[in-house]
This record gives C-alpha cells, structure tokens and sequence, in this order.
C-alpha cells in the first residue's frame, strides 16, 4: 500500500514538471497550443492513476436495481397513483395531493431544450425553444405539475423555500389528519 502512494506521489510530481516545462516551452513562444497541452497532461495523468489505481469491477449494482425498481413502480401502469405530501421547513405536513402518475418539473420537456447549429467557428449550442413554442430558462425546476387522479383537474405547486415533497406510490400511513389539498382524498 505504502509502496502505491509512493510511487503515484512520484508520478504527479513527474507530471507536474513535464506541465511546468510544456508550459515554459509555449509561453516563450514556441507556438505551441497551450490547450491541447494541457489535455495530454490531463490524460497522461488520468493514464497514470488508473494503471496505479484501477476501477473494480462489480458482481451486483444496487444503483442499477434501484433503477429498475424504479421503472417496475411507475413504468408499468399508466393508472398508477402518486401520493404527494408537502412539509414543511418544522416537519409538520401541509397538505397532500393524489395525482395519476408522477408531478412533473416545469424544467421536463418533450423536445430538446437545444439546438446545435454549425458555423465556420464550429459547434454552437443555442437555445431552442419548447413545444409550446416559448423558451423557458430553467429557473422553474421547482415548479411541479400534475393531474388529479379523480377529476383530471390541472394541479400545479411549488418546492422549495421551506416546502419539502415526499412522493410515495402508497398513502403515508400514520397521518390521517393531513389535510387534502386537491379534489381527490384518501379515505
């Protein structure tokens, strides 16, 4: 162990010298490109590391699982319901909603939020603008949208600022006296 810090203390301070003499050697005007220097620094570096320190390989993913889990919850029924409950900033709940399906972020969109356009320059990125034809910044990430799962009525609220969401595919039990805060109420 003592032996592969040594030698990968003695492999950074090797690659910061060849930086600190690339760097010399562009910056009396040698003409070099200083950025493309500075990425074969970044990967003799990364090279160097990983041959010392390699990634382990993984017989289970608990993220993957997690993933799926995830998939077999919402992915399978398009009647599924999602309890979602509003507490706030002392733990005490505010309210709840029962959607069909999960809430959605203002910041979820149907077509790319980009587009690339090519000029002599190269690639840029550009905004594009949403299916409704605006262009949204971003900033409403914590806005949230969902439908009633008895009425279809449009319901829109706000995270953030001392409101904490909890979602659940099943009603929370234990708080009966939780307030319902759209049409449709849990008996």
């Amino acid at each position: 162990m003592h032996s592969r810090i040594h030698n990968a203390v003695k492999v950074v301070a090797g690659l910061i010298a060849a930086a600190v003499l690339l760097g010399a050697c562009t910056s009396s005007g040698g003409g070099g490109n200083s950025t493309a220097n500075e990425q074969k620094i970044q990967k003799g570096s990364y090279d160097a590391l990983t041959k010392l320190e390699p990634a382990h390989a993984m017989s289970y993913s608990p993220t993957r699982a997690t993933i799926n889990f995830w998939i077999d919850t919402w992915g399978r029924n398009p009647n599924k319901l999602a309890y979602v409950y509003l507490q706030n900033s002392n733990g005490d709940f505010t309210g709840y909603y029962v959607f069909k399906g999960l809430p959605v972020s203002y910041c979820a969109a149907l077509t790319p939020t980009y587009k690339i356009d090519y000029d002599s320059n190269g690639n840029l990125l550009l905004p594009a603008p949403s299916i409704d034809g605006v262009y949204y910044s971003g900033g409403q990430c914590n806005t949230y949208y969902g439908r009633d799962a008895t009425t279809d009525a449009y319901i829109e609220y706000t995270a953030g600022l001392g409101i904490n969401v909890l979602l659940y595919d099943q009603p929370l039990p234990g708080h009966p006296n939780v307030q319902a805060l759209g049409p449709t109420k849990i008996h």
